[in-house]
């Protein structure tokens, strides 16, 4: 892991090298770590460098003391400019909080992007109460509920569902839930037509936290922008089936 120095902390990522071009920037959702993109910076690789990051609190990052929503969402946005910065990256992909972190640094940084890839995620990312009590009561609950039917998964392996389980495990209750009530405040509706940049938005087939309307809704609203639905997936849809994935990923990427 490489490690960036930045507003009093550290935030570790992961660095790749597949080829030539300007490197893809990938930030992981709530309660997750840089791993959650194995099959793209992984094996697989596309048309040029991939990083992905750990946000404060997860993986190696150094935590931040922050309270949920914008104040939490400002420290995530300042990680991902900080590794952006350093390693030239100018295309963010995000899951979920990673999308709403992604949509933040186009609307509120001077980071020069060239494109957004938006997975499992929206303008709006509500989060029910029912999901809050869980996260705040009882943390293994919600983890179940989490990896229950068509919610992170549709029909994961069971090495896929054992690892994002465990992962979420290591994150660790007050993370994880500070990331769920940031997601909760998350509203930029009445700005995405202020995105200056190409997007594509992708949702799995069954994915009850960000369905396909919540992907139609970008691609109607953002001004460059189309969407991709993944058959056969849940939220986490580059884990789930990652060869569907991105092969409807790497042709915008090969774009930008």
């Amino acid at each position: 892991m490489q490690r960036v120095e930045h507003d009093g902390r550290t935030t570790t990522y992961r660095q790749t090298a597949f080829g030539e071009g300007v490197p893809t920037l990938y930030v992981h959702g709530s309660g997750g770590a840089h791993s959650v993109w194995v099959h793209q910076y992984g094996s697989r690789g596309f048309d040029g460098p991939s990083v992905a990051l750990d946000l404060s609190g997860h993986g190696e990052s150094d935590d931040v003391d922050t309270d949920p929503g914008p104040e939490t969402m400002t420290a995530y946005v300042e990680d991902v400019v900080a590794v952006a910065r350093r390693t030239g990256a100018r295309v963010l992909v995000g899951n979920s909080l990673g999308g709403a972190i992604a949509l933040t640094v186009a609307l509120d940084t001077d980071l020069d992007l060239t494109g957004l890839v938006l997975t499992g995620t929206g303008a709006k990312l509500g989060v029910s109460g029912d999901l809050e009590e869980l996260l705040a009561e009882e943390f293994e609950a919600a983890v179940e509920t989490l990896h229950g039917p068509d919610m992170l998964f549709h029909d994961a392996d069971d090495e896929t569902r054992t690892a994002s389980i465990a992962a979420m495990e290591a994150t660790g209750r007050a993370v994880t839930e500070r990331d769920f009530l940031t997601c909760d405040a998350f509203d930029v509706r009445e700005r995405l037509d202020e995105v200056a940049v190409p997007t594509l938005a992708l949702t799995g087939e069954h994915d009850r936290l960000t369905p396909p309307s919540f992907h139609e809704y970008l691609a109607d609203e953002l001004p460059s922008s189309s969407a991709v639905t993944v058959e056969d997936a849940a939220h986490l849809s580059m884990l789930e089936h990652p060869d569907a994935w991105n092969d409807a990923v790497e042709p915008f990427l090969a774009g930008q």
